[in-house]
């Protein structure tokens, strides 16, 4: 159990928070490169609580600053995408993409007033079909080196949904190995389904044991924790017999990102980021290491599944999450389909939009939790203290030269599971030689 006072300073993220204050120190994404896509490339974006508007400017620059007008708050999503800026329709105010007013065409001739006017903006950056902005002070730190930044576009898919749900919850679901041998348990091994979520329904590793045999075999795996340079290194060791271990490793990256294996040839990275206090979205980076991806194909499988334009997830808290009870015993343990994303989207949103955490009990399987808020009230310490140098991923290490992180899942000798670990890791890295993914 912990505080209400600490529950609210490690979950909520609007302006002038603890954990707000955390995650303005780093890259945030704000939207999907396929939001901009069309006649009019204007998006609304909430993030950390702020009301902001995305834009893609007549020369292909992107934008993004306050939502609203500074004159009398008119909403610049409406706003008349000409001049190489934004207009307000309200009274032909124009802005540029830093935010800077250019034009206030109904001030008397000569008028400079504009100068002075500036409206809120943030730097962004697009990295293979996810923009990127950075919300704090100074200037924002180098981007990661990560196989999903690196890798080329044609092997990278990305993807967003929406969860109404505090961030902190929906990313602790990633950090916690445990559950999948409950939450995303499949009672039958054979699917043909080519969905998401398949991957519980593979083999495991590079053997013909099925995902679901061992997840539903092994429910108590031993697991380690590691601190790292970019967050935490999750271990989860499924002990076969008394030679074999199945090996799964994840990555957090500080401060809400995970990096998950989701078969020798693919990862997924994925952020969990604050709307409001209430709302999150998770942002999905696919990456390939053989064959470039299919983008249309996994687009339009995600795409089942949610509607636009929010992401919104068509099975919610309104229709039960598509709840089954005759699926629930015959074919899945939730009950709610093969779509994993569903299961993980129940778990953190029936606890409520932000979860009481004084009614909370952990155990030895949450380690990893307990670990990472360790870290993140850690680096709240840090930030007030003006000892930014000291969080994860801004102490000293060079951003361009973490690799990875690497997530794996293998099978091997239960005495020498690092050696087979890191093995595994070489080759498959040897396997990309359409991209530099030397170590």
């Amino acid at each position: 159990m912990i505080s209400k006072e600490l529950n609210d300073a490690i979950t909520l993220t609007g302006p002038a928070t603890d954990a707000g204050a955390v995650l303005r120190r780093y890259w945030q994404p704000a939207a999907l490169s396929d939001e901009l896509i069309g006649d009019r490339p204007v998006v609304p974006v909430t993030l950390l609580g702020e009301r902001l508007v995305l834009f893609r400017d007549n020369e292909g620059e992107l934008g993004l600053i306050d939502r609203h007008c500074p004159h009398r708050g008119a909403d610049l999503c409406h706003g008349r995408l000409e001049d190489n800026g934004l207009r307000c329709p309200f009274h032909g105010w124009h802005f540029d993409r830093t935010g800077q007013c250019v034009e206030q065409p109904g001030e008397p001739d000569g008028s400079r007033m504009h100068e002075s006017i500036r409206s809120t903006s943030y730097p962004v950056v697009e990295k293979n079909g996810i923009i990127f902005a950075y919300m704090g002070p100074g200037e924002p730190p180098v981007f990661p080196n990560f196989d999903c930044f690196r890798a080329p576009d044609t092997h990278v898919f990305a993807f967003k949904g929406l969860w109404e749900c505090n961030w902190l919850q929906a990313m602790e679901v990633g950090i916690d190995p445990a559950h999948a041998s409950f939450l995303h348990r499949f009672l039958k091994d054979e699917d043909p389904a080519e969905s998401y979520g398949k991957q519980f329904r593979d083999k495991a590793a590079d053997t013909n044991i099925p995902m679901t045999k061992l997840l539903r075999e092994y429910t108590n795996p031993e697991i380690e924790v590691e601190e790292t340079d970019y967050g935490l290194r999750l271990i989860a060791l499924r002990h076969l017999d008394a030679a074999k271990t199945h090996i799964r490793i994840t990555n957090q990256i500080f401060p809400q990102a995970i990096s998950i294996p989701m078969s020798r040839e693919m990862i997924i990275t994925q952020w969990h980021v604050p709307i409001d206090d209430e709302h999150c979205y998770w942002y999905s980076m696919f990456t390939s290491f053989r064959a470039p991806v299919d983008k249309e194909l996994m687009r339009a499988q995600r795409l089942k599944e949610h509607r636009l334009p929010d992401y919104a997830p068509l099975k919610n808290k309104r229709n039960n999450y598509g709840f089954d009870p005759e699926e629930q015993r015959t074919e899945t343990y939730t009950g709610m389909g093969m779509d994993i994303n569903v299961h993980d989207q129940w778990a953190v949103e029936s606890p409520g939009p932000i979860f009481d955490r004084t009614r909370e009990h952990l155990g030895k399987t949450d380690v990893a939790i307990i670990k990472y808020r360790r870290m993140l009230r850690a680096a709240i310490a840090a930030v007030k203290d003006g000892q930014e140098d000291t969080l994860p991923m801004r102490n000293g290490v060079d951003p361009t030269a973490v690799y990875g992180p690497i997530s794996n899942d293998t099978i091997g000798d239960k005495k020498e599971w690092r050696e087979v670990s890191a093995a595994s890791d070489a080759e498959r890295r040897a396997e990309c030689t359409d991209w530099d993914a030397t170590v």
